[in-house]
């Protein structure tokens, strides 16, 4: 039988190299663009009635929208609409990808910490170039809090300036850890219903427990990692 962690290891689909760089596909970039395809579609198939009394899956994109506007605009101000596509792109991507990863014999990206480091050092980035552009050095305010003995800020500026480099590392680590955490358990005891056999229903009502809850941490960490970047993007905007 595989090993609980067998499910997370990357396998290459279609061997490719360009210039001497490797860029096969594997069954990460595949399920990537599985991802963005089933999305896409969701999204644009739900929205195409356009109904004024709309049906399940219209009403599934409106709310999926209006929960996003609401987010951004709560967190971040009215001032952060233009953000909007990029935020919901965000949200779609990782709530997608968690949910496929649901689905048996399937792979979970976000369960990888390469994807989510990648994810959250581009939001990052851009949010720091956004903070600058619209600040200019005067975002580096965000590092010295006003208000504060002279002394203090030899301690407060060092602390503020990692707090605010680690956060790629929080945001990618919190979702990563999650996901491969909750996949992890639901094969363990998997195991054990296959083991124990006749004896394995006590684990086998443990999986279907564990199948909600993992259903709910992945609605629950897209959207974890949707408001914490608004946050930072309120922050970039406003210098909180």
């Amino acid at each position: 039988m595989a090993g609980p962690l067998e499910q997370f290891e990357i396998k290459t689909i279609m061997p490719l190299e360009v210039a001497g760089i490797d860029v096969s596909l594997t069954n990460s970039s595949a399920f990537m663009i599985a991802i963005v395809v089933v999305a896409s579609l969701f999204l644009t198939l739900g929205a195409r009635p356009a109904a004024l009394v709309p049906g399940r899956w219209q009403l599934m994109v409106e709310l999926c929208y209006d929960f996003v506007a609401k987010m951004l605009n709560d967190t971040a101000g009215s001032g952060s609409r233009k953000f909007f596509p990029l935020i919901f792109t965000i949200f779609m991507f990782v709530l997608t990808a968690n949910l496929m990863g649901m689905v048996p014999y399937t792979f979970t990206v976000t369960s990888h910490i390469a994807v989510t480091f990648a994810l959250a050092f581009f939001l990052l980035a851009l949010i720091t170039v956004v903070g600058f552009a619209k600040h200019g050095l005067g975002f580096l305010k965000l590092f010295v809090p006003s208000g504060v003995p002279f002394v203090m800020y030899f301690i407060i500026t060092p602390i503020e300036l990692i707090s605010y480099l680690s956060r790629p590392i929080s945001l990618s680590v919190r979702l990563f850890a999650n996901m491969m955490a909750g996949h992890t358990m639901l094969k363990v005891f998997g195991g054990f219903v296959v083991s124990l056999g006749a004896l394995g229903i006590l684990p086998f009502v443990f999986i279907i427990a564990l199948t909600g809850l993992e259903f709910v941490v992945a609605l629950l960490q897209a959207y974890v990692f949707s408001i914490l970047t608004c946050i930072y993007l309120n922050d970039a905007l406003h210098l909180h």
